[in-house]
């Protein structure tokens, strides 16, 4: 946060010239920031960050922040100096659209595996000389994700910015998108964004005013391991929320995530049941979504994972109320397609008028890659 300061006591006289002042000289720091291309930014634990011009050198601790500096600078490839080798090891289909419209993404320098606190490399960021690092909050503290990373770059003499999508998503995204916005000098395109992702996310939140909830059992990383890893408080759960949904997994799991057993899943007998999946579960056999993913793989890899037994005991499944979701719609602003998406399941009569596919078009246009592909499935063809 902003450091406090402390005052003498003025005089009353003193005090009433410094309040009449104060927006001249307020008029007077703006205009001088703009002629030396000064750019500042509150990240998402209150800490102004400041430099001397935008961004031009940015290293990425965690590489899948790039799914949200792709939303808001149309070359984010030409501003990376380095980052961490997670993008391409958990997000491989986005990894090879980038690959295919900016090649030279090959070739930026790796400084960590983006997600252990052993494996972010201080030498290799220092030895690159960036105008900014962007870290997620698991970096922001001591003991926690990265370590106390911030800490670390600021003793080395290099601005850092914390910027989250996972951990509280619904909270962060908006002033981790700000934040990363005016640091890169992109502040008229990230606004527009924004407007679409708060109109979105408010659309929904009109339909559902005064909803029951129905009781909904996310399985994730369905299929590609054992029944059945399931999100607790935080993360995905804010989906369900922000859908109209009741996690029934928050009250079993004390933390973000955990495993809920096929016993205590058919036990709940949830009223709906949405997995998610990705390219990564392909090779194990579980569900398969995401980009360049065809509607045919999509529905091959979803009917087997329904006829799991236990699976196909739940009563969500024989009354045709399981769904599946492309799981890397998580850490991205793009998580407001999949809110949508579940709001329209779970509430079908009321969320009548809602179109996820046309959400995702309008999204789509602000990505710098393309965003075609079964992104997810379910009884109906959407």
């Amino acid at each position: 946060m902003s450091p406090g300061f402390s005052r003498r006591s003025f005089a009353l006289g003193a005090m009433a010239a410094s309040v009449m002042a104060a927006p001249a000289m307020a008029r007077a720091a703006a205009l001088a920031g703009a002629r030396s291309g000064a750019v500042s930014a509150t990240d998402v634990i209150g800490r102004t960050v400041t430099l001397p011009a935008p961004a031009r050198r940015i290293v990425l601790a965690q590489g899948r922040q790039l799914n949200a500096l792709g939303f808001i600078h149309p070359d984010p490839v030409s501003v990376l100096a380095g980052w961490g080798s997670d993008f391409a090891r958990q997000v491989p289909d986005a990894f090879m659209r980038y690959k295919a419209r900016f090649p030279a993404i090959a070739n930026v320098p790796v400084v960590g595996d983006g997600a252990t606190p052993g494996g972010f490399s201080l030498e290799r960021v220092v030895a690159l000389a960036p105008d900014l690092v962007l870290a997620p909050r698991g970096g922001a503290n001591a003991g926690a994700g990265h370590g106390d990373l911030v800490a670390r770059l600021e003793a080395a003499g290099i601005p850092v910015a914390v910027v989250d999508f996972f951990n509280q998503p619904l909270a962060d995204t908006v002033p981790s998108l700000r934040a990363i916005g005016r640091l890169t000098g992109e502040e008229e395109r990230t606004e527009r964004f924004i407007s679409f992702y708060e109109g979105r996310l408010q659309r929904v939140a009109g339909k559902l005013a005064g909803a029951r909830r129905p009781r909904v059992f996310m399985h994730v990383h369905a299929g590609g391991t054992e029944c059945c890893s399931s999100p607790g408080r935080g993360t995905l759960n804010d989906f369900i929320q922000a859908a109209g949904g009741d996690n029934v997994a928050s009250a079993l799991l004390p933390g973000a995530s955990g495993q809920i057993s096929l016993e205590q899943l058919l036990v709940a007998n949830p009223d709906c049941y949405v997995a998610t999946g990705g390219r990564h579960l392909e090779k194990s056999g579980g569900l398969v979504l995401g980009l360049g993913v065809s509607r045919a793989m999509a529905e091959q890899s979803f009917a087997r994972l329904l006829a799991t037994p236990g699976i196909a005991a739940l009563g969500a499944v024989s009354g045709h109320r399981a769904f599946g979701l492309w799981h890397l719609f998580n850490d991205t602003p793009l998580h407001v397609v999949a809110i949508e998406r579940l709001a329209a399941w779970l509430h079908p009569e009321r969320c009548a008028g809602l179109d996820p596919a046309a959400t995702l078009a309008e999204a789509a246009a602000f990505s710098a890659i393309p965003l075609d592909g079964a992104l997810w499935i379910g009884p109906e063809r959407s």
